[in-house]
């Protein structure tokens, strides 16, 4: 079970490619699809649920394409995360369903949600700034390795 679901992990990449061209001109769903290594279907789907949340806004024409919305400091995973797939839940029973009749006396439940809360407050504290910051870090790192290679 994966608690990040694929096209979410797709849609980080997208706003980490975004967020890196923070006050530029618009990218095209084409341009991140080919740099993030999406389909182009994926990617326009995935553009137009983080549009629906605010998280990009969009321009048409030529030259259009997608800008994030705000400062890459001020956008966190947890807000992605949920555009594209929904609330983060490790269980069923953490939405508020009525789908266990041991809801209310069940301890794995009690440390589930303990670990949920955890989770949800780090990735509310987790900025796009951040994951930018150590993908920069890391291109820089395999571009400083291919160049004592070629000594």
């Amino acid at each position: 079970m994966d608690i990040l679901r694929r096209n979410t992990d797709y849609a980080l990449r997208a706003m980490v490619n975004l967020a890196g061209q923070y006050g530029q001109d618009p990218v095209s769903t084409r341009d991140i699809s080919r740099t993030e290594d999406i389909s182009y279907e994926l990617a326009c789907k995935l553009m137009q649920k983080l549009h629906n949340a605010g998280l990009v806004k969009s321009s048409m024409g030529p030259n259009g394409g997608f800008v994030i919305s705000k400062k890459p400091d001020k956008i966190n995973l947890l807000e992605i995360i949920e555009a594209i797939q929904g609330p983060l839940s490790l269980n069923r029973c953490l939405l508020g369903l009525d789908v266990c009749p041991r809801q209310k006396d069940c301890p794995i439940r009690e440390k589930l949600a303990k670990l949920q809360k955890y989770i949800g407050k780090y990735l509310l504290g987790l900025t796009l700034d951040e994951l930018l910051r150590s993908r920069c870090a890391k291109k820089k790192g395999k571009a400083k390795n291919i160049k004592r290679r070629r000594r």
